[in-house]
């Protein structure tokens, strides 16, 4: 198989974790999130609309600068007045131009749940992310082995935090489920093409059970992806370009938060 574009990704975040001397046990006894619960905030519930996670995000690897000027704090609250349920904040320097200091500006600006995105590699990073103020950290199943998986979902859970296990495929769906997955988020972008397939979400969801619950992640630009991922049971979409891109994120997200969920089974 062709080296994908995660794998460059993993490979540098390898190496700078190999330089992080810091005793994760010893920070375990330290940390413990006690902000808003992730995972509870995108259960359904009694509402009849999907939730959205608005994600903080300035740069990607296929399309360049999407925002080089993107205020981290101002968009945050944009998005929290736009309705969105939660908040995704890019914390990759290298690749995506993010950085710890935006996760920490936006948790002392807005209330909502906080996912960090980054390529979590090592249990500090896990860490990192609690002491931070997110409410949930991403795990990429294709990044990690099972080990890894497990142990990270177990490190999550234990400071208080919820795991995004994040899947491509069928196989990658029982991987995260036998690793303890039970929030999964299913993107739809091709690892060795980065070309997005809209088909691939809903193929894949059909096969996580109705007990997880599942977000659907990349290339959704406008209101037809978002009924998309709906009809196909989704419980949330993740959307971070069309929104950055947006003249006007607050009113895109808006149309986004009104499209009706479908409950699956």
């Amino acid at each position: 198989m062709e080296p994908t574009y995660l794998d460059a990704i993993i490979e540098s975040h390898r190496r700078r974790a190999a330089l992080d001397t810091r005793n994760w046990q010893a920070r375990v006894e330290e940390i413990s999130y006690g902000g808003p619960s992730f995972i509870n905030a995108l259960r359904q519930g009694a509402s009849p609309f999907i939730k959205v996670i608005a994600e903080i995000k300035r740069r990607s690897p296929s399309k360049g600068w999407l925002g080089s000027n993107l205020d981290p704090v101002a968009l945050a609250k944009v998005y929290r007045d736009g309705d969105a349920t939660a908040v995704s904040v890019l914390t990759d320097s290298e690749f995506f131009a993010g950085s710890l200091d935006d996760l920490r500006a936006v948790r002392r600006s807005i209330a909502l749940p906080l996912l960090r995105k980054d390529f979590t590699v090592c249990e500090n990073d896990v860490l990192d992310a609690a002491e931070e103020g997110a409410g949930a950290v991403l795990l990429i199943v294709a990044a990690l082995s099972d080990e890894e998986l497990a142990s990270f979902i177990d490190l999550a859970l234990g400071c208080g935090i919820d795991a995004l296990v994040e899947v491509h495929d069928v196989e990658e769906v029982a991987r995260a489920l036998d690793s303890g997955a039970q929030m999964i988020g299913v993107n739809q972008r091709d690892l060795q093409t980065f070309e997005v397939d809209p088909t691939r979400a809903g193929t894949v969801a059909e096969t996580i059970p109705l007990e997880c619950l599942i977000i659907c992640e990349s290339g959704l630009s406008d209101v037809a992806d978002v009924e998309r991922a709906a009809q196909s049971g989704f419980d949330a979409v993740l959307i971070g370009e069309a929104l950055v891109m947006s003249n006007d994120p607050g009113a895109l997200l808006k149309t986004f938060s009104l499209v009706p969920s479908v409950q699956r089974g």
